[in-house]
């Protein structure tokens, strides 16, 4: 077990860098970060018993109005938010951050979080003798302060431009995130229109989704002190390729990487193999907990690097899951559907537990698919075993909802509040029109 951190210690380190003020997030069904914020003589009580929440947080809708209540979440009882003290990382400017996870009153971890689920699929992992790392990436855009679309004049896809034209916020970004402890891997321009990509470093499930909320969390800062806003809409402008927010994944076990090192397709073992058969198969289900939201489906097409075709393959953006060899230790698999409307939690905790039951159960991987999917003709897909995933939001709520391997992966509490917050979106919004929906929600996750 890890050790408890000591509360005064650790507010002595804070105090002597000159923090204040500690902020908790949490992150909602709806992919919505949450926060409360104290002064930085409460963070004790911050961490025990923590602070009070209506158990309507995990039910809030990205609508700003609407509240997804259930038979188990509604506007009775009170939950206990509490921050992690062995991962506070200081902000700069007097303000601290560390990540909080949902307790019941009697101090038991409340079904429903994403970070005490991811917690449970890490813990189940280890049982089975293995060990995940993840790195995430954040996609998106820099839009005006209401919203709205920046000038372009001076851009191209992964333009030198776009560094230049926006130096000064991608070097704040950068000081920010080493005064945070963040890694970035790299920084670049995007396809779209004053769009940006950011790769962070791989770490264990917890720590890396922390540190995806932690790093967004900075971005949005930055974004402000220039006069800017960001926004993670899976797609901010109707017609743009729009953002996602891929998953890259590996697997070791005590004799070695799973992903290198062995005989079977592209230098896997056959664990590997079965962990990638096992994402692949349980992607259809997954998809509502990946990339699930109202506007998530005018992202998942052919062409847009989304991973619309259920297939994998080495390198191959156009696949759902895309494998990289990476050298003899750096391979990994990355899961292309996922979008910054997921819970970033959810989804690590979804991927890492379908790869574990695919090697549980043998999963054999289908051949690799080395060209565009969608050049295929429908024969050729079928013969092949590729599915086209999920066009349409209700289809896939409809596959979450009846996944009784997803359930048995994050619990039925987990699974009921994203079915619940995004058959709301679907109910209210289903029927507005892609320029529609892309203006309505194009700040709905932003920080």
């Amino acid at each position: 077990m890890t050790p408890v951190p000591d509360v005064d210690a650790v507010v002595a380190v804070l105090e002597a860098e000159g923090v204040d003020t500690v902020i908790g997030t949490v992150v909602n069904p709806a992919g919505l970060t949450h926060a409360k914020a104290v002064p930085i003589g409460r963070v004790a009580a911050f961490a025990d018993p923590g602070l009070g929440a209506s158990p309507s947080w995990h039910a809030f809708a990205i609508d700003q109005t609407g509240i997804a209540f259930t038979d188990d979440v509604g506007v009775v009882g009170d939950q206990r938010v509490r921050i992690d003290l062995a991962a506070l990382r200081n902000l700069g400017d007097g303000l601290a951050w560390g990540p909080a996870a949902f307790f019941e009153q009697d101090g038991s971890a409340v079904a429903a979080c994403g970070r005490g689920t991811l917690s449970r699929v890490e813990a189940a992992l280890a049982d089975a003798g293995l060990a995940a790392t993840v790195g995430h990436e954040i996609e998106f855009v820099l839009v005006d302060p209401d919203g709205g679309r920046l000038s372009s004049t001076l851009w191209a896809q992964y333009g030198l431009a776009g560094l230049l034209e926006r130096e000064a916020f991608v070097r704040d970004v950068l000081a920010a995130a080493a005064t945070a402890g963040v890694g970035i891997e790299q920084l670049h321009p995007e396809y779209g229109a004053s769009q940006f990509e950011i790769s962070l470093s791989p770490l264990p499930p917890v720590a890396a989704a922390d540190q995806l909320v932690l790093a967004r969390i900075i971005v949005g800062r930055a974004a402000r002190r220039h006069g800017l806003r960001v926004s993670l809409s899976p797609v901010p402008f109707a017609g743009s390729v729009g953002s996602g927010a891929h998953q890259h994944f590996s697997l070791t076990s005590p004799q070695g990487p799973l992903f290198s090192g062995g005989a079977g397709a592209a230098g896997m073992t056959p664990a590997g193999e079965s962990a990638v058969a096992g994402v692949l198969r349980g992607l259809p289900e997954a998809q509502g907990m990946l990339c699930g939201s109202i506007v998530s489906g005018l992202r998942m097409q052919p062409g847009n690097w989304a991973g619309a075709y259920a297939c994998w393959g080495t390198e191959n953006r156009e696949a759902a899951v895309r494998f990289i060899r990476g050298g003899p230790t750096a391979a990994n698999a990355e899961v292309k559907i996922v979008d910054p409307s997921a819970n970033p939690y959810l989804a690590s905790g979804a991927i890492l537990g379908l790869a574990l039951d695919g090697i549980r159960g043998d999963a054999t991987l289908p051949p690799e698919t080395t060209i565009d999917p969608a050049r295929l003709s429908e024969a050729e897909r079928a013969g092949a075993g590729i599915v086209r995933l999920h066009e349409g939001q209700a289809d896939a709520i409809a596959a979450l909802n009846d996944s009784a391997l997803l359930r048995g992966i994050l619990g039925d509490a987990a699974v009921d509040m994203v079915v619940a917050v995004r058959r709301l979106e679907h109910e209210r919004y289903g029927t507005l029109n892609p320029e529609q929906l892309a203006d309505k929600f194009r700040m709905a996750w932003s920080l």
